[in-house]
């Protein structure tokens, strides 16, 4: 009777390095990670220049639930573009589309404004959406470990080996002598009270 290796399924999970957030999840390469947080990210913004003339709801839950998927969805070899993206997914998309679909002015001036106006009303979108993908990022890290030689467990490593050597190498050595100098001087006066004294008789 031979025994067969376990499929990634059913032995839980697809392997650490392929599996997305979910174990029983494949994920998906880092380009398509990419393409779907700026897909969804381009899609809120043109929806909310041509409704409003700036950034509104509509960006900000498409690029939130682009830049989450994103890093969710990936493989866990490939975090680091998804974790990165959120920041330059609004400095470069932002001024391209105002720029496309807005109705821009005949002067250099009333063209910056136009398109520093968005910006800085998705700011406050932009960091939540940077937190979460950083915040899901670092879980992932640090739950799917990929081995001894996982980043997170390097760092581990070095962090034990610093403490090791902030700690003299001879505390211990020091603290046996002292002991046994006390003992033997306790043991010496011991002796001699019991030398000098005067036997009964």
């Amino acid at each position: 009777m031979t025994s067969r290796d376990p499929s990634p399924r059913s032995s839980g999970g697809w392997p650490v390095p392929e599996r997305s957030a979910l174990a029983t999840v494949l994920g998906i390469p880092p380009l398509a990670a990419i393409a779907l947080a700026v897909v969804l990210t381009a899609l809120g913004v043109f929806v909310d220049v041509l409704r409003i003339g700036t950034l509104g709801v509509v960006f900000g839950i498409a690029y939130v639930v682009g830049c989450v998927l994103a890093v969710g969805w990936v493989r866990r070899r490939n975090l680091f573009g998804p974790m990165v993206q959120p920041p330059l997914l609004v400095a470069v998309l932002v001024p391209v589309i105002v720029l496309l679909v807005g109705q821009t002015g005949p002067g250099l001036t009333e063209t910056v404004l136009m398109v520093g106006a968005p910006l800085v009303n998705g700011f406050p979108i932009m960091a939540v959406a940077t937190g979460l993908t950083l915040l899901i990022g670092l879980l992932r890290l640090i739950v799917q470990r990929t081995g001894p030689d996982d980043a997170v467990s390097r760092l581990g490593r070095l962090g034990v080996r610093g403490r090791d050597r902030d700690l003299p190498d001879d505390e211990e050595e020091e603290d046996e002598p002292r002991v046994s100098g006390r003992r033997g001087s306790a043991g010496a006066r011991g002796a001699g009270r019991t030398s000098g004294s005067p036997r009964r008789s």
